[in-house]
């Protein structure tokens, strides 16, 4: 007879789902014996069903926040962060977008509520084919970490955000691609992972007139980059038994080497065949 099987349930970030789905796969093909069912629909979601003790891992690409603890902490589930991997949002563009750059501060006037910037004329560039010259804006729905992350350092924490007939928001990191890959008057935010030829990331400063940084994951772990971030996992106490396991594995070089084969940054320096 074939030894008992175990499944860790993973669910949460979509930022974070190509390198769980990594994990998960290569895990699996040293340790047969264990699966590991993945799951997107984004951090919120991860984090609702640790709250509700419905999931081994959440995976977030935000902390959690202190209602959220207290949440669980009153379901008898006490989160415990791990810091896995590190991330950087980029803003991108259509590849015939002439703009190679926009400050945080022009950001938070392009998808804050009341913002004045709706015209690419604003930023100083005329978009060719793009009807009107003015800028539609892709954003994420409010299930997603990378949309609270967005709110919070770009728009203060404090702003919605700009809802009109020229804004729409997505589910999947992988939809803003394809819709500013399709468009040329729009601009979206996705994590650097998902980073693809057929977008162009644009440079980023921190408000006009300050040093410009380039999108790269470099820039992203030196904190030059204004738009970096860290990546967690999230578990109910201390793991244990073969989460636990997985959880040491993530953590080692092997898992570490994956996070930066998948286009994420390694929490540490990694030897890597």
């Amino acid at each position: 007879m074939g030894s008992a099987q175990t499944l860790i349930t993973n669910k949460g970030s979509d930022t974070l789902i190509h390198l769980a789905q990594a994990w998960a796969t290569a895990y699996h093909a040293s340790h047969p014996d264990v699966t590991i069912d993945v799951r997107g629909c984004g951090s919120n979601t991860g984090i609702t069903a640790l709250i509700n003790n419905n999931v081994d891992l959440a995976n977030t690409s935000r902390p959690m926040k202190p209602k959220e603890i207290k949440a669980a902490e009153q379901n008898g589930v006490k989160p415990k962060e791990h810091l896995v991997a590190h991330d950087a949002m980029a803003i991108v563009v259509h590849p015939g977008n002439p703009l190679n750059w926009v400050s945080i501060s022009s950001l938070a006037e392009i998808y804050g509520e009341k913002g004045h910037i709706d015209d690419w004329g604003k930023l100083g560039v005329a978009v060719p084919g793009c009807p009107g010259n003015k800028i539609q804006i892709i954003g994420r729905q409010v299930n997603s970490g990378t949309h609270d992350f967005f709110r919070d350092v770009v728009l203060g924490g404090q702003r919605d955000f700009k809802h009109n007939q020229s804004s729409r928001d997505v589910a999947e990191s992988g939809e803003v691609v394809d819709l500013v890959a399709k468009n040329v008057c729009t601009m979206g935010f996705v994590g650097m992972a998902y980073d693809s030829s057929r977008v162009k990331k644009l440079k980023i400063s921190r408000e006009a007139g300050a040093e410009v940084v380039e999108a790269n994951m470099e820039n992203a772990l030196n904190r030059r980059y204004p738009l970096s971030r860290p990546l967690y996992i999230y578990t109910n106490g201390q793991p244990q038994g073969e989460v636990k396991s997985y959880m040491d594995w993530i953590l080692s070089d092997a898992g570490q080497c994956i996070v930066q084969q998948t286009g994420y940054a390694a929490i540490r320096p990694v030897s890597c065949k």
